[in-house]
This record gives C-alpha cells, sequence and structure tokens, in this order.
C-alpha cells in the first residue's frame, strides 16, 4: 500500500469518475448575468478552499453518491453563480447552468492515518479536485467538489470555491445550505448576491499575491497543531490584565504565538528587524448599520492593520502580552469600523479595498515584513 506515516507521507489518490451538476431548474433570464463588486473583482485568481472530514459509519455507497449529487443539484437554483463560469475581460459571471464539477476518488490509506500528526500536509492537495490557483478561466467551473472514499470506509469531501464570488463565510453559507438539503431539513437558507448595488465594479485588477495555477513545488508546507490545554494556559496566563474585561479569544492568542514565531524567523533571517505589517481579516456581515445579511455571499471582509516600525516590531517579538493587546485592539476597531462602511462609502472603500491593495504593495517591500 502506498502510504507510510512514520517518515513521510505517500498517498495515492485514484480518479473514478467526473461529472457535471446542474441546477434542477433553469437560472431565470434576469439573473443570467452576475456582475461581480468592487469587492470581488479585486480579489486574487484563486479557489476557496475547505476539506470536510467524516469517520467510518458505513461504507459509503451509491446511494449516498447519489444523494450528494441530487442535493447538490436541488441548492444551485439558490447559488445560482456557482454553476455559471466567469468572463474575467468583462468582470462577469454567465450564469448559464453549465454546472459545478462533481468527482469521486478513492484513497488508498484509512482516514485516521490522514489526520493524524505525522501527515505531511501537502498531501491534503490530492483529495481536492483542483488546484488552488486554477481560477478565472472560462472552462474554470466556480464550484467543484470531490468525494473522497477510504479503505476504513470513512469518507473526506473537498470543496474549491471560487474567490471570485465567495469568501470563507459564503462557502459556509453554501455548505450549510447543501447540508441542510441532503438531510431533508429543506431550504431555510436563502443567500443573496447583491453586493454589487452596495460597491460597484470598476474593472480593477485582481490584487496579485504570488498564486499561480498550478502547484509550486518551491513553498514548503507545514502543520502546527495547538493543545487547547497550551492554548487555556496561554489565556489564563493573560487574564490578570483584563481584569474587568474579556480576556481575548483563542484566535488572537494563536494568532500573536504564531506572530512572534515569524517576526523572530524574519529577524534571524535578514540579521535585523524589519517594519511590519500585520493584517487581520474583519467579517463585516451584520456589524453594518444597516446590516448587511448573516447570509451574504461574495467578499465581506473588512483589513485590519497594525503597522510597526522595526524597533517596534522588534519589542512585539519580546513581549507577548504587547502583541496580544494590540493584535486585539485593531481586531475591536476593525468591528466598530464595519458600522461606518455603508453610511460612509468612502471610508467602506479605504477599509474593503485600498487596505488590502497597501498590504499587497508592501509584501513586495525589502524593508516590510507582511503577516
Amino acid at each position: 500500500m502506498g502510504v507510510n506515516f512514520k517518515h513521510k507521507t505517500i498517498m495515492k489518490v485514484n480518479l473514478v469518475s467526473k461529472k457535471l451538476i446542474k441546477p434542477y431548474k433553469p437560472t431565470p433570464l434576469h439573473l443570467r448575468t452576475y456582475k461581480i463588486s468592487l469587492m470581488d473583482e479585486t480579489n486574487p485568481s484563486m479557489h476557496v478552499i475547505r476539506i470536510l472530514f467524516y469517520p467510518f459509519d458505513q461504507v459509503v455507497n451509491s446511494k449516498h453518491i447519489w444523494s450528494l449529487e441530487e442535493s447538490l443539484s436541488q441548492v444551485l437554483p439558490l447559488f445560482y453563480p456557482l454553476a455559471g463560469r466567469y468572463h474575467k475581460e468583462k468582470n462577469y459571471v454567465d450564469c448559464n447552468d453549465e454546472g459545478a464539477e462533481f468527482s469521486i476518488a478513492e484513497v488508498d490509506c484509512k482516514l485516521h492515518q490522514l489526520i493524524g500528526p505525522k501527515v505531511n500536509p501537502e498531501q491534503l492537495n490530492l483529495l481536492l479536485p483542483l488546484e488552488i490557483g486554477a481560477a478565472d478561466e472560462l472552462t474554470d467551473p466556480m464550484l467543484a467538489v470531490q468525494i473522497n472514499k477510504f479503505l476504513c470506509g470513512g469518507m473526506a469531501i473537498g470543496i474549491c470555491s471560487s474567490h471570485r464570488i465567495f469568501d470563507s463565510c459564503s462557502q459556509s453559507i453554501f455548505l450549510k445550505a447543501w447540508s441542510n438539503v441532503a438531510i431533508d431539513r429543506g431550504l431555510e437558507i436563502c443567500p443573496n448576491f447583491d453586493s454589487p448595488t452596495y460597491f460597484p465594479p470598476q474593472n480593477l485588477d485582481p490584487i496579485q499575491f504570488g498564486v499561480s495555477r498550478t502547484r509550486d513545488t518551491s513553498i514548503l508546507t507545514k502543520r502546527f497543531v495547538f493543545d487547547k490545554n497550551a492554548i487555556y494556559m496561554l489565556r489564563e496566563r493573560l487574564s490578570p490584565e483584563w481584569r474587568n474585561e474579556r480576556p481575548p479569544s483563542r484566535v488572537v492568542v494563536v494568532s500573536a504565538v504564531v506572530t512572534q514565531a515569524i517576526l523572530c524567523s524574519d529577524r534571524k533571517k535578514y540579521g535585523k528587524s524589519r517594519a511590519s505589517i500585520i493584517s487581520q481579516a474583519v467579517n463585516v456581515r451584520e456589524r453594518t448599520i444597516p446590516p448587511i445579511s448573516k447570509y451574504a455571499c461574495g467578499y465581506w471582509a473588512s483589513m485590519s492593520i497594525l503597522k510597526s516600525t522595526a524597533d517596534e516590531s522588534y519589542a512585539l517579538e519580546c513581549n507577548f502580552f504587547e502583541i496580544v493587546s494590540k493584535m486585539r485592539k485593531i481586531i475591536i476597531q476593525g468591528i466598530k469600523d464595519c458600522e461606518r462602511i455603508l453610511s460612509d462609502r468612502e471610508f467602506g472603500r479605504k477599509v474593503l479595498i485600498d487596505c488590502e491593495f497597501e498590504v499587497a504593495q508592501k509584501s513586495d517591500s525589502p524593508e516590510t515584513k507582511v503577516i
């Protein structure tokens, strides 16, 4: 068998079938052309990805596969751009019901081997139906799904959805809706695609983050697992500093640990500390005035930025409380800023668009470390 987890994972994935799943009813003519928003058109050309793991319950059979196909067909009319194709020259999705890509693959190992601590994380890419950067061409599906069946009877569903119309939260909305239909809970979720009415497109080029259509083998991928008890202890160490306030979240604490490690590594690589930009995304949904729907699809995330000089970067590297405090502060401010996004469109553009352009530009600077 082609798997060895003691030293290096060698996993083989055999593609069994591939087809297009079309919406069970056609998209109305007035929805056939979806002009994407200003935020969506500047997204890098890539997919939003996710892999859902399901342990052994019963052997995955043709009935389960049929149920997934059928429920996908039923939910696609609600998420009609996912069944279309993107025209990048004119910045719109032709909602032509061409369909979402649906693949079935067999994996020559057991599920628990793949999610253990010694797995090579690069192998997880084999569970995805597409390369992450294979997006925005006319032949690229807006949504692709791969059902991976393991020897033990377990299953993993790999999902790629175009970042041109989806962010991570949008993908969660879609997966929840698909799940509801698959388990006969009906179409309880009603998504909307009205972000272009707030911020119409301006024919801007996508932000370049160096994402290519094919995998760059020179990039090393590693996975770090943070024990929940260790995270709890870190939060407990910090809690006296926030006596009468809510302590920092687990996400902020872990982000601070990772950021300190990156700053330290960068200093050792260059022989000195550099100026830094620490960026954190904030989900805008339900935080604007009036509130954007929690089921709003498209890119609805603002960017909170912490800028530091070289000396300040070194101070953050050396002081855990300080970096947690500052990262928490910019997140809180970012959430507060959401209130102005719709009432002050110039300000809205700044936090939704301009900050991302600034981060992308600074990432190429030899004087600045962008995190």
